[in-house]
């Protein structure tokens, strides 16, 4: 996919990372954000070593500041954005006593959660619209996780609820996310931009202690992303895609 034009936050590691990785083998040329400037200059030049038109663009998704200047950048160079992949997250609440008990999670860690996996999200979209807008085809990515489906979380016999951690500003961060890919997906119907929700595969990442069973660079990493974000004319748009295939909201 040559000529096309992707932003990716959160790209100095992890699944940011591989997106870009895999973007830019397509042929895209891929801005790389990143928070810290030393982890993202390295990650451009680790991708632009690999053969692609990678840049480093210095983006921190919870200053609205930072996100124009980061627009600034590439409608400068660019003029316009074709995909955009909202990736950048955390989940702090990994301490003993606090992982897995939804009580015992403070208000403060809610909001350090929500303010960069949704406000994060609703900043950069809203500042990059007009860019994405001079797509022919514009394709927003958000990734989200099957850990904030609602429908898992209300099933008592769904592997979610039997096995997986109960992290409280996580998965609600990531339901939060979903409900917003719905809303700016019902806003852009019938424009040229779709919005969708990628829930990878469990990938082993910092964000989650490297517990995951698949490693970056396995196939099933970020293909779901990947594939949202080269998506045709027959597309979706409003959906919650897993690399299974529709995920449950």
């Amino acid at each position: 996919m040559p000529d096309r034009i992707a932003l990716v936050t959160g790209a100095g590691k992890g699944l940011g990372w591989e997106t870009s990785r895999r973007l830019g083998a397509l042929g895209m040329t891929v801005f790389a954000g990143a928070r810290d400037p030393q982890r993202g200059r390295e990650a451009a030049e680790t991708l632009r070593a690999g053969g692609a038109d990678a840049r480093f663009v210095p983006l921190d998704v919870t200053s609205e500041r930072s996100v124009r200047q980061a627009r600034d950048v590439i409608d400068a160079s660019c003029g316009r954005l074709d995909v955009l992949v909202n990736n950048a997250g955390v989940s702090p609440e990994q301490e003993p006593g606090i992982r897995g008990v939804p009580t015992a999670v403070p208000a403060g860690l809610l909001r350090q959660t929500y303010e960069v996996n949704v406000f994060g999200v609703a900043t950069v979209t809203r500042l990059m619209l007009p860019l994405l807008l001079r797509s022919a085809a514009a394709r927003i990515v958000n990734v989200s996780t099957t850990m904030g489906s609602l429908t898992a979380w209300a099933d008592p016999d769904s592997p979610q609820r039997r096995y997986a951690p109960m992290l409280l500003a996580y998965d609600s961060s990531k339901a939060a996310l979903n409900a917003l890919t719905l809303h700016h997906a019902a806003q852009l119907a019938g424009t040229t931009v779709t919005v969708n929700s990628a829930s990878p595969g469990y990938v082993a990442t910092d964000l989650n202690g490297h517990r995951g069973t698949l490693q970056l660079g396995d196939e099933g990493s970020v293909s779901v992303i990947v594939r949202l974000a080269t998506a045709g004319a027959d597309g979706p748009t409003g959906a919650f895609v897993s690399d299974d295939g529709p995920a449950a909201w």
